[in-house]
């Protein structure tokens, strides 16, 4: 794992950045495909796991989320709004936008739908941080943001990858994969005005310029 700030680790994957996973706090965030699932968990291995939560459910962030709550025995969380989706079969697909291409590679990226434990509102404490509601790529789309050192976990509000040309770039969410780019927006210049130091994003390297995050979010601002 690469070590990002203080409880906040990167576990490796291949592509580098493609589709990333955290552990922070204990708290492992978001699980990938569920081609992931042996290379999630050959990390963790040893690892002290309390928890499993979801930025969001869709199928390259929940896809090894059953595999890890049964193999470490840990609860599933996720945004009160997206909680339906990770645990009913097929619904992550049926909120999808209707587009050729997530019909095409959802459905082999989905992981088994798993019961949530805990539906998380803005507020709520997860592994020392604190969850912000950033809907809009799906409408329960949750952040994660630590105050004492500005530390953000983003989920895909924004990406820092070209999903296509594999180039790291700061990008809105693909149009295909997000239900309102409208309301996406409107949290994306919500994070930008916290001034994170180090966001982790659900694609790409993590970043540590918030000015050139700022000057990103303000380009498509309304």
């Amino acid at each position: 794992m690469i070590r990002l700030a203080e409880d906040l680790e990167l576990l490796r994957g291949f592509p580098p950045y493609a589709v990333n996973v955290y552990l922070m706090g204990g708290v492992l965030v978001d699980a990938g495909t569920r081609f992931a699932t042996g290379r999630i968990l050959r990390q963790l291995r040893g690892r002290k796991i309390e928890a499993h939560v979801l930025t969001h459910a869709h199928p390259d962030h929940q896809g090894a989320s059953r595999a890890v709550c049964e193999t470490f025995g840990v609860p599933l969380w996720c945004g009160e709004a997206d909680a339906d989706a990770a645990e009913t079969e097929g619904l992550i697909m049926a909120r999808m936008p209707p587009h050729w291409l997530s019909r095409t590679v959802g459905p082999r990226w989905t992981g088994p739908a798993h019961p949530v434990s805990r539906r998380l509102r803005e507020g709520d404490d997860v592994g020392g941080f604190t969850v912000l509601e950033t809907p809009g790529h799906t409408a329960g789309h949750i952040s994660f943001w630590r105050e004492r050192d500005r530390v953000l976990v983003l989920g895909d509000v924004v990406a820092n990858l070209h999903i296509y040309l594999g180039v790291a770039m700061l990008r809105e969410p693909e149009r295909v994969f997000s239900l309102d780019p409208a309301e996406n927006r409107r949290s994306a210049r919500r994070i930008a005005a916290l001034e994170p130091r180090l966001i982790a994003f659900g694609h790409g390297p993590p970043l540590r310029d918030p000015r050139r995050f700022a000057r990103f979010v303000e380009r498509f601002a309304d």
